[in-house]
């Protein structure tokens, strides 16, 4: 029996559709397409790339209902934050189509030659391998900044999110020249062949560090360049004279975002001993307003995780918490019958040695960790393989900068108030969070060749 791909709706474990994986023929025929709608790309002007730009900035506009709902079905993620989702790849459309020709102007320098400058070159297609989370825009934020650039693209999108996957080569098809993005339906095994290709220039991944690590050792083996966001453990560090009622409520819009499956989460919060008492009765307070109803409607917080796998890890990993010393203050009730729901769960008592404190929880559960004073906050905020985002709460708002500036060792540090991307800021962590940025001026320049040009008029 000829194996297929099933997308499963989350919310009632109901089979949406089923596709057939590409055959080799038919991966040799979209490589192939792709490297010579490359060919004809990076001969357009910057203009007219922008301008093709706009046109799909235009279909996000016009067809954002469609794409939020199908974001919806395949993952569930509530309706009005799959719009939102859509709404935030039109701003980063927009920050391109704004900003490029000034970010990509020849940088002239004086030197022994007539002229001397660089510039920025296409390198040929880029393989993303993406997550499920946030579907279209973590395809957006590689794909447009590379084909503005001159770059076509390749992705293999996560397998529940193939219908994801196949609406958005329809749209970029209906937007741009032919071939210059496509999808593929390959396994895990296979994409080891994609990375080899010759026309392959760079891959990207958004993923686990087994993944990413993976990735990096086959890119690495073929001189391929690449780009890893490897997830994170963030902390939220609370100091003693934090406003508490501004940390607790970033914290609970941090981490009930998708249903706290995001990296950039409130995953880890390190909390002075003298105001954790007060802080967990406001935080309970705020979770109380968050309750499970049919992702579809307008009004809703909460939906189901994405697939039954992630909730059965999230529920040994949370069981695990407990066998190791946490308490459970508070948990809410999950609908009954069909759906991968999980309760929104908060733990104290989690140790440094605790596994809700080492491994990355993907779900709604918070994690409180309290320590004596500020020095040990920003010790146990380090302590972590990962380094992606943190954030800190203090009223000294030049201590707090400091501590962000010069004490955390994280991609992004904030300052009373949430981690979300931005269009505008890189993004991207160290350590096991990864290397290489997403967005801004240094996305744009992430897969390009830096080339100097230098002119002898003599």
């Amino acid at each position: 029996m000829k194996e297929t791909i099933k997308t499963i709706n989350p919310a009632t474990e109901q089979i949406i559709q089923e596709y057939e994986y590409h055959t080799a023929s038919q991966i040799r025929e979209i490589v192939d397409s792709v490297a010579l709608g490359y060919e004809d790309w990076k001969q357009q002007s910057l203009k007219i790339r922008l301008n093709f730009i706009l046109i799909l900035s235009t279909q996000l506009s016009k067809r954002k209902n469609e794409l939020a709902l199908i974001i919806t079905e395949e993952m569930g993620k509530p309706i009005s934050q799959s719009i939102s989702e859509i709404n935030k790849c039109i701003s980063l459309c927009e920050y391109y189509i704004n900003n490029s020709e000034k970010i990509l102007k020849p940088n002239f320098i004086k030197t022994n030659y007539s002229t001397s400058y660089y510039t920025y070159a296409p390198l040929g297609i880029i393989f993303g391998i993406m997550p499920w989370n946030f579907p279209i825009w973590q395809v957006m934020r590689f794909a447009i900044p590379n084909l503005i650039i001159g770059n076509s693209v390749l992705l293999k999108h996560s397998l529940n999110t193939s219908g994801v996957s196949l609406i958005l080569e329809e749209l970029f098809k209906a937007s741009l020249p032919k071939n210059l993005f496509r999808s593929l339906f390959i396994k895990n095994e296979t994409a080891e062949l994609i990375i080899k290709d010759s026309n392959v220039a760079g891959v990207t991944i958004t993923g686990s560090k087994k993944a990413g690590a993976d990735v990096a050792m086959k890119a690495g083996a073929n001189i391929k360049k690449t780009v890893l966001e490897l997830g994170g453990n963030d902390p939220y560090i609370i100091l003693d004279d934090a406003n508490l009622d501004l940390a607790a409520e970033e914290c609970v819009k941090s981490r009930l975002l998708n249903t706290g499956q995001v990296c950039i989460a409130a995953k880890r919060i390190i909390i002075c001993e003298s105001v954790r008492c007060e802080f967990e009765k406001k935080l309970i307070t705020l979770v109380q307003k968050y309750q499970y109803t049919n992702p579809d409607l307008h009004d809703l917080k909460l939906g189901p995780l994405a697939r039954k796998d992630i909730k059965d890890n999230l529920q040994s990993q949370v069981q695990k918490s407990l066998d190791q010393g946490s308490n459970c203050i508070y948990k809410n009730t999950i609908p009954e019958g069909k759906g991968y729901y999980f309760p929104v769960t908060i733990l104290n008592n989690v140790d440094k040695n605790n596994i809700a404190f080492k491994e990355e929880l993907f779900g709604p559960i918070f994690c409180i960790t309290s320590v004596k004073n500020e020095k040990d906050a920003i010790k146990y905020a380090n302590m972590s393989e990962y380094g992606l985002s943190a954030v800190v709460f203090t009223q000294n708002i030049k201590k707090g900068e400091d501590i962000c500036l010069n004490q955390l060792n994280f991609g992004t540090c904030n300052l009373n108030q949430m981690v979300s991307s931005d269009p505008k800021l890189p993004f991207g962590g160290v350590k096991n969070s990864g290397y290489g940025r997403e967005l801004s001026a240094a996305g744009l320049k992430e897969f390009a060749n830096m080339k100097t040009i230098n002119i002898n008029k003599n």
